[in-house]
């Protein structure tokens, strides 16, 4: 059976060559191999296809048959390396804490340990009979959430 691990491998110096990184590679039971790979600037299908038979030949079909699918996360797909937190710097994202709280912001800062989300809200002031616009920054250390997704719009 081929693995995670000899994927990777032959994968890992070309995508790096290539400005991009990898996201996840999972090797099913049934030799289904799932590589998601993305960059900065996203990934195209061309690319997927071309990383397709980079992988393809270093495997002999007749030795092990497999099934291949080479794409990128799209929106909605949680984060799952610290190059797709810098990658939506900027961008909507919607955070899942370990405790079960959903907050909804937009991504400002990424460091080695986590990252910090600005959240846009009117409340009300005391003493005005308006709601006023007000922003709220939240910090989260990476091994306190459960999930992060990138938004379309908040």
């Amino acid at each position: 059976m081929i693995t995670k691990e000899q994927i990777v491998e032959r994968i890992d110096s070309k995508v790096k060559e290539d400005g991009a990184f990898i996201v996840e590679v999972n090797v099913r039971p049934n030799n289904k191999i799932e590589v998601l790979v993305d960059s900065e600037a996203g990934i195209s299908i061309s690319y997927c296809g071309e990383l397709s038979r980079f992988i393809e030949a270093a495997f002999d079909r007749e030795e092990e048959d497999f099934e291949l699918e080479v794409s990128s996360p799209g929106i909605g797909y949680p984060f799952k390396v610290k190059e797709q937190y810098y990658k939506n710097l900027t961008r909507p994202v919607e955070v899942l804490t370990s405790e079960g709280k959903v907050f909804k912001g937009i991504l400002k800062e990424v460091n080695e340990d986590g990252f910090a989300i600005e959240e846009e809200k009117k409340v009300k002031i005391e003493g005005k009979k308006k709601k006023e616009l007000k922003v709220f920054r939240y910090e989260f250390n990476f091994d306190a959430v459960k999930r992060v997704i990138e938004l379309l719009k908040l």
